[in-house]
């Protein structure tokens, strides 16, 4: 069988990182001497992504129930690894799971590796708060739930397919733990204070062959405040349509002024053991 390992999956729960990091490779890769249009950013084309799959099955998305998608999708991830000429990147918000089938939804027969973004889940609240258009109660409820997903409405037509992310600790748990695969976490907070290692770090990994020059530009280029002005001027075709913006602020700790004390509280007691692991507690269970 042909080596189909040419997929690197680009995975977080919503608001951690992964449209930044996609702005940074798409600036990395064309190599250009201005920054890369944030609506035209390279190839990397999310999971849930209806056209991909209708090519790749030659059936209407359409015309199938939730469950029969998920049971086709590892097999429109093995036509794109099988009709590619170099390495695919793909955007992706799933949970690591299995299909109704028993399949994995995204297998190490077509997967080169995994970059995991996390972010402190005190703040992807407040972000994800703005993304969804929801009170910050709402958000963290959603947060804790386990049945989570992104577009599971039988009776509406998605333009994404339905995405299941479960709780942001059963998240984390499925790709870093369960999903068998080669993967590196990124925290976005370490993007934020050591820009340059966490980004390197992250080339080396995808074995990448740039310079150092080359990542200090695409840093630079993909800068919170560039991403912000191109939303402005031209605005984001990936911006849900109700939220004000995408690229909100992209600052690290604003739950100490967004967050009443009993939200805090509930989001570190119901993610205890992930946030300890992952830096954003002490040892006392208290959040850094």
């Amino acid at each position: 069988m042909d080596d189909l390992k040419k997929i690197v999956w680009l995975s977080s729960y919503p608001k951690s990182g992964n449209t930044w990091f996609r702005v940074f490779l798409s600036n990395l890769l064309n190599k250009a001497d201005q920054p890369a249009d944030i609506n035209n950013l390279y190839a990397t084309p999310i999971a849930s992504n209806r056209e991909m799959f209708d090519e790749a099955t030659g059936l209407a998305s359409s015309d199938l129930t939730l469950e029969e998608i998920d049971n086709l999708r590892p097999e429109v991830y093995e036509f794109a690894a099988r009709n590619a000429n170099e390495m695919l990147y793909q955007k992706v918000h799933d949970a690591w799971l299995l299909t109704d089938s028993g399949k994995p939804m995204f297998s190490v027969g077509v997967t080169k590796c995994v970059i995991y973004f996390i972010r402190n889940p005190l703040d992807v609240a407040i972000s994800f708060s703005n993304h969804m258009c929801k009170p910050l109660d709402e958000v963290v409820k959603i947060l804790a739930d386990n049945s989570f997903a992104f577009g599971s409405n039988p009776i509406r037509f998605h333009l994404q397919f339905r995405q299941r992310l479960l709780s942001w600790s059963r998240h984390v748990q499925s790709w870093v733990d369960e999903s068998g695969l080669l993967v590196l976490v990124i925290r976005y907070e370490d993007m934020k204070n050591h820009a340059f290692d966490t980004f390197k770090r992250a080339t080396n990994f995808l074995e990448l062959d740039v310079t150092d020059d080359d990542i200090q530009r695409a840093i630079r280029f993909s800068d919170i405040s560039e991403m912000q002005r191109q939303e402005i001027q031209r605005g984001f075709k990936e911006k849900p349509v109700k939220a004000p913006s995408f690229f909100r602020k992209g600052v690290i700790g604003s739950w100490r002024t967004d967050l009443s004390p009993t939200l805090v509280k509930t989001i570190c007691s119901d993610h205890r053991e992930m946030m300890f692991r992952f830096g954003y507690l002490d040892d006392m269970g208290n959040p850094i």
